[in-house]
């Protein structure tokens, strides 16, 4: 009998096998597609030699994540890559705000009415970054926090809607660019703990960059199967799993799936008929015969650019998705341009490009020529340097992964109390019912992104459970 199996090889699934096969448990890891990687993998969705990430690209809490920095993943291949600014955010009249690894170049970015105020909010928290990293994402109840004084301090900070803390901003360019950060987990601006987002996204920038994985981030997942096999573990693709039945026999099982696929698997019943899921992306993977041609000189330097012209824009945008049931006429983007920084990733001289807007979920209209228009407001000239593209609706992105419920690539929605209590009210949000069965998907904390610590913490309930066994 095996000491774990886990379902599901994405970012949290590998994690949690890989920490468990660290401690000396036999495990065995279950997937039903072809390859490993889930929401980290690379295809040629386009054209023969340009290399895309049909999920995530840019990887701020990957390169940040406790859970990632333990193990040697540089032993199997992973390397980071930087471009010169993390990211840009442009304007219409041609100039740009920047998220930069330098504070100080970034709050010069926003003007001088709100430099200082930017530097206040955010230095005393860089200074303690990795131990307050620790802290937040190993809650609840996985850790005891060491520096708890840093911990409340954030969660002062980061509580209230991050509507709250812009209003320390004078002017709407830091305003714009902190909701543009919000809004990378499709969370309304207003919504409980949404500052805490911002500011996360924003160290993190500041700590450690926002790079892409060489050669695309299916190189994350093989370096964690490559490292989890090294440990004696064992990975099973093209296996499907509908029950557990389906499964060999174990002492505990880890399932990195959405609570709606767990609960069906492993008959849990009605247990998580309360977990909500929240707006959906519509996604287009560009090759291009050039790189985008930006306006702001800012955001042909920079890996990840945000594209939305003020912070009223912005909420509009994410209240339509979120809210109205309706996909926005001025979506807020979110692009990555990878080639900028990894020329491995599109042949001499031609780009890829990644893009995706917000829309409700399980939307099934096409948002294609909204995020177009967005992009010539940004970048004219940007359809002329189309070679082809890729578009992935709300349904195309579920059937790539089936955690993508209705198209929601953060597993569910980040609003409300769900923010921090997922996928049900639990002090323990990995364990369930079934007491050999525990959950590890990006639905319990800390949440949607690659980063692995949702695997890590479910992989330390589960190693106490067997020892106590």
């Amino acid at each position: 009998m095996l000491d774990a199996v886990v379902v599901g090889a994405g970012p949290n699934g590998l994690t949690a096998a890989v920490e468990l096969a660290r401690r000396g448990f036999s495990v065995a890891l279950f997937e039903a597609r072809s390859t490993v990687g889930g929401g980290a993998s690379t295809e040629e969705l386009t054209l023969p030699g340009f290399r895309h990430d049909p999920c995530s690209a840019a990887h701020p809490l990957a390169v940040n994540s406790p859970a990632f920095r333990a193990m040697p993943l540089d032993r199997y291949g992973l390397r980071w890559v930087h471009a010169d600014l993390p990211m840009a955010h442009p304007f219409p009249d041609g100039t740009a705000a920047v998220l930069s690894r330098s504070v100080a170049e970034t709050a010069a970015s926003f003007g001088p009415r709100d430099a200082g105020a930017y530097r206040r909010l955010v230095e005393p928290f860089l200074a303690k970054w990795d131990t307050l990293t620790r802290d937040f994402m190993s809650l609840p109840l996985t850790a005891l926090p060491r520096d708890p004084v840093t911990l409340a301090r954030f969660g002062l900070a980061g509580l209230p809607p991050s509507s709250w803390l812009m209003r320390r901003f004078r002017d709407d360019r830091a305003r714009t660019l902190f909701a543009g950060l919000v809004a990378h987990v499709m969370a309304p601006l207003n919504g409980f703990a949404t500052g805490a987002i911002g500011l996360v996204f924003a160290l993190a920038a500041h700590a450690r960059g926002w790079p892409v994985a060489r050669g695309g981030s299916q190189s994350i997942s093989d370096a964690l199967a490559a490292y989890l096999k090294d440990l004696g573990g064992a990975i099973h693709t093209d296996y499907e799993v509908k029950r557990l039945d389906d499964l060999p026999p174990a002492r505990a099982y880890v399932f990195d799936t959405s609570p709606t696929a767990l609960a069906r698997i492993a008959g849990l019943g009605r247990t998580y008929e309360n977990y909500r899921y929240g707006p959906a992306a519509f996604k287009i993977d560009y090759a291009l015969d050039g790189p985008v041609p930006w306006t702001a000189p800012e955001a042909r330097a920079a890996g990840t650019v945000q594209i939305g012209a003020s912070t009223a824009e912005i909420g509009t945008a994410l209240r339509a998705a979120s809210r109205e049931g309706r996909a926005p006429e001025k979506p807020f983007m979110i692009t990555v341009q990878p080639s900028v920084m990894d020329p491995t990733r599109a042949p001499e001289g031609k780009h890829v490009f990644w893009a995706y807007g917000h829309v409700p979920n399980g939307w099934t209209g096409d948002l294609t020529d909204a995020i177009e228009r967005q992009l010539e407001r940004f970048a004219p000239g940007f359809r002329d340097r189309v070679l082809a593209r890729a578009t992935m609706g709300p349904a195309e992105l579920a059937a790539r992964n089936a955690n993508y419920v209705g198209g929601d690539i953060a597993s569910g929605a980040v609003s409300g109390l769900q923010i921090l209590l997922r996928p049900k009210l639990s002090l323990f949000p990995y364990a369930t019912a079934h007491p050999a069965v525990f959950i590890c998907s990006s639905a319990t904390p800390p949440g949607p992104g690659v980063h692995g610590m949702s695997g890590h913490n479910a992989a330390k309930a589960v190693w106490r459970r067997l020892r106590q066994a």
